[in-house]
């Protein structure tokens, strides 16, 4: 069975699992129990790789692969710094996981930097991001991860997200009213978007 045969019925992004079956990059809870269910994995070979591959009673609850795979990969690199690839979220690989139930449908962690988000996001909190795929669908007001391509200048910024009169375009406005001035950006200048679902303080580094 190739790659694509096992990951295309549990997944749409089959090239991100080379990077899983190359050890780069740890399975995540949602793979792992999407896994499960349709291959009929068994949990324990899944975690440990020891005992039957498969489980002869069916599938099961993901549970103890929830408790052992943390499954939202941390990058700690500036985002102005950072490759996004293709189907790869991003290029680079994480630095560690992070188990913490309300955000683990999300993508990713990555630290802000800079001011122009403050008060909402200070320079060296953690912000976890969620990727969507529908631009016309938007939350309004809310802060978006928008990486756009070279003819928007390949800018990946943490901005907030307003309606514009031309339904084709965004307007992107930062937090901090010291950073004066909107940018306004076509929707098909972008080639990712992610929104923001919260935030970790650090206190101490």
């Amino acid at each position: 069975m190739t790659l694509e045969q096992f990951y295309s019925p549990v997944t749409e992004h089959v090239s991100n699992c080379s990077a899983i079956e190359n050890g780069k990059r740890k399975i995540g809870r949602r793979l792992s129990k999407d896994i499960i269910n349709y291959h009929h994995i068994s949990e324990g070979w899944l975690i440990t790789g020891e005992g039957e591959m498969f489980d002869k009673a069916g599938p099961s609850s993901a549970a103890a692969v929830s408790e052992s795979y943390p499954s939202v990969p941390f990058f700690n690199v500036n985002l102005s710094e950072m490759h996004f690839g293709g189907q790869d979220l991003f290029m680079e690989p994480p630095e560690y996981y992070v188990n913490f139930r309300p955000f683990n449908d999300c993508d990713a962690y990555l630290p802000i930097y800079g001011d122009s988000m403050y008060p909402k996001y200070a320079s060296g909190e953690i912000i976890a991001i969620r990727e969507i795929r529908n631009f016309d669908i938007i939350q309004w007001g809310e802060a978006y991860l928008v990486v756009a391509d070279e003819r928007a200048n390949n800018i990946a910024t943490v901005k907030l997200l307003f309606e514009h009169p031309d339904e084709k375009k965004l307007i992107l406005r930062s937090s901090n009213p010291n950073f004066k001035g909107d940018t306004v950006i076509g929707k098909e200048f972008i080639k990712k978007m992610f929104i923001v679902k919260g935030k970790v303080t650090r206190n101490q580094l």
